[in-house]
């Protein structure tokens, strides 16, 4: 059975039936070239000759398309790549299906870490396919009418549905990240819920509550997630810390990504990109700057720290740093006053 065969003696509900757009198989120009170009006898000779040039690469089979521009960073070429499969797969695939996952919460511009370079659809059965399809990540499950929707005419879970099936499938630190970003998004916490109960019993449900029950729409970036679910999994002898905590000081109010008030003790996660100019403004005033917030914080009793990229490689000397800054904040208050 193939990508277009629907499977014998199956009726599909006029509900379930796919909301995908037909792709524009018009013949396509050699020096004319969309994001995704179907391949066909008569277009042979031109996609043969762009190949060679480097102007096309293959997707998949039968899909070619622009190569990916290698700027932005690798995150962003990632997704990028990740993007132009989607357009090639939503071309090629003729059956009911949605894309979820990981894939679902690109989409829905959510969060991610570490995003794998293969398309995620969920469909209520699942056909029989070439094993060299690598890059489509099947999932056979009937994803109900509530919970999807259509994002630019494609066939997405909804954004409740999307947290919950990457909460069952990532790892927990990558779920963390799109189950932050999405109650960031507005995703209703009922829903979840229901969805969770609907899934009662599957694989991953269990470690998606925990996911679920970690996620916070307070926490601004995927670093502040990863380091809360390293703590979370050390078994740390702090409650969860607090997120955006309010900090008076001599020089205003400033807010600490993650802390423990009782104690004075931060956590500030530090992506380095905003000293590298570009949207941030001049890297020199913006060190100078974060200099005499860092000296304010101290001054007001706090210890505060630092967390960059390269840290989160290590969790547990990550977690080693934010244990002895707990020790040297309850030594401090066990000092009498003079």
């Amino acid at each position: 059975m193939t990508d277009d065969e629907v499977p014998p003696g199956s009726t599909r509900p006029a509900a379930q039936q796919s909301t995908r757009r037909p792709g524009d198989t018009a013949a396509v120009r050699p020096r004319d070239v969309p994001a995704t170009v179907r391949y066909r006898p008569d277009l042979r000779t031109a996609i043969d000759r762009q190949r060679r040039r480097g102007e096309l690469v293959r997707l998949r089979r039968g899909r070619y398309g622009p190569p990916v521009a290698d700027d932005g960073g690798i995150a962003r070429r990632r997704e990028r790549q990740v993007l132009q499969l989607v357009a090639a797969v939503e071309s090629s695939l003729h059956t009911d299906f949605v894309f979820s996952h990981e894939t679902a919460a690109l989409l829905h511009g959510l969060s991610h870490y570490r995003l794998a370079p293969e398309v995620h659809v969920s469909q209520s059965w699942k056909p029989r396919v070439r094993p060299a399809d690598r890059q489509l990540r099947r999932h056979p499950v009937d994803v109900p009418d509530q919970d999807r929707t259509l994002l630019t005419g494609r066939p997405v879970t909804t954004v409740e549905r999307t947290l919950v099936d990457c909460a069952r499938w990532l790892p927990g630190a990558q779920a963390l990240v799109v189950a932050d970003s999405a109650l960031r998004a507005g995703a209703d916490l009922g829903v979840v819920g229901r969805v969770l109960g609907d899934a009662a019993g599957h694989p991953g449900v269990r470690r998606a509550r925990r996911v679920v029950a970690l996620a916070d729409a307070r926490a601004e970036s995927p670093g502040e997630s990863l380091v809360r679910w390293h703590l979370e999994e050390s078994g740390f002898d702090l409650p969860s810390p607090d997120l955006s905590v309010e900090v008076a000081t001599t020089a205003g109010t400033y807010w600490i990504d993650l802390g423990w008030p009782e104690l004075r003790v931060g956590i500030e996660f530090d992506g380095a990109v905003k000293y590298s100019g570009g949207t941030y403004g001049d890297p020199t005033s913006r060190l100078v700057a974060e200099k005499r917030r860092h000296d304010a914080l101290t001054e007001a009793g706090w210890v505060v720290v630092r967390v960059m990229w390269a840290d989160l490689t290590d969790p547990a000397r990550l977690v080693a740093r934010v244990r002895q800054a707990v020790a040297m904040a309850r030594r401090r208050n066990r000092r009498p006053a003079r």
